[in-house]
């Protein structure tokens, strides 16, 4: 395999550590470790991978398969120059969030690294040791009104596939940690790493930050929902102009009617279920290599600039960075 040591005048040693918890998610901690070790085989000793917990030994993950760990007051102090404390996340993270005991080490341990990172609901652990008060951070979004109902004072980003807030970052759930542990590897090493990692992977490099974690579609509609079908039509003629009048219209319902009734059953106005279903494609579309200009009259957008606003409202970046990443 080619290296890159060459093109790097000097590679320091990265030590990453991760948290574990009995009932942790496996992928949470197999997928980074797995982009970190790839990293290593084409720039050898970038990255120090260890595992951590709380008594050390054997603990066991949500599938029942374990991991080895060290105890975590059995490690030395991280180092502000590069380390990287990552807590994971799983079906035990509500008991890891409430040992006073954990806690206690882990703002220890986080007061030494240069740098914090969670991979899906790993983000409890931090807010619950009160390490997020004014930080913007995402999560899984299955677990995203949990966050909100017990973290208020952390701004959640619950659409995102990762966030990064200064020297914290963030990433959804499960393989979300790879993506995560990609731009990382990005920051530290170099774009040109990154992506012989993810050729390595067989994974995209990259799906931006601002990408959606799931699909408007899915969350919209049900398979009993009597608006699924009129939520196919919608994604199938998103060049139309698409107005309220217009789908009450297709629901043979008033236009008052449908819209309460439309809201009550998917938690979203008709005008702002439309433009996300519109965003959705023209991302996919951008993706797929299509000119801008044509994506915009494909996906119902008046013009470019309407559909980069709304890009900007919706996922935080312009269309053109999706089409860079």
């Amino acid at each position: 395999m080619t290296t890159f040591k060459r093109f790097l005048p000097y590679t320091m040693t990265r030590t990453l550590r991760f948290i574990l918890f009995p009932r942790f998610q496996l992928l949470d901690v197999a997928g980074p470790v797995a982009a970190f070790e790839a990293a290593n085989e084409i720039v050898t000793d970038s990255y120090s991978i260890e595992l951590v917990s709380l008594d050390g030994g054997q603990v066991a993950s949500s599938s029942g398969l374990a991991l080895a760990s060290a105890r975590l007051t059995d490690r030395p102090p991280l180092s502000q120059s590069g380390d990287t404390l990552l807590a994971v996340g799983g079906h035990g993270v509500n008991a890891a969030s409430e040992s006073a005991e954990l806690l206690v080490h882990l703002k220890h341990q986080a007061s030494r690294a240069g740098r914090l990172a969670s991979i899906c609901s790993g983000a409890f652990l931090y807010a619950a040791a009160g390490l997020l008060q004014g930080k913007t951070v995402t999560t899984h979004w299955q677990r995203s009104n949990d966050f909100r109902r017990r973290f208020p004072e952390v701004r959640l980003e619950a659409d995102k596939i990762y966030v990064r807030d200064g020297d914290f970052w963030s990433s959804a759930g499960i393989t979300a940690g790879i993506d995560l542990a990609l731009a990382l590897i990005a920051t530290d090493l170099g774009e040109q790493l990154a992506r012989q990692v993810a050729r390595q992977l067989v994974v995209y490099y990259r799906r931006p930050g601002g990408q959606s974690q799931y699909s408007a579609m899915l969350e919209l509609s049900n398979s009993q929902g009597r608006f699924a079908e009129l939520l196919d039509y919608v994604r199938q003629h998103l060049y139309q102009p698409l107005t309220v009048e217009d789908l009450a219209a297709r629901a043979c319902m008033s236009s008052r009617h449908f819209a309460r009734a439309f809201a009550a059953e998917t938690g979203s106005t008709p005008a702002k279920a439309v433009e996300r279903l519109r965003i959705e494609a023209a991302a996919s579309a951008l993706e797929n290599g299509v000119a801008v200009q044509t994506v915009a009259k494909q996906c119902g957008f008046s013009s470019p600039e309407i559909l980069r606003r709304a890009f900007l409202r919706l996922r935080g970046m312009p269309p053109s960075a999706l089409r860079r990443s």
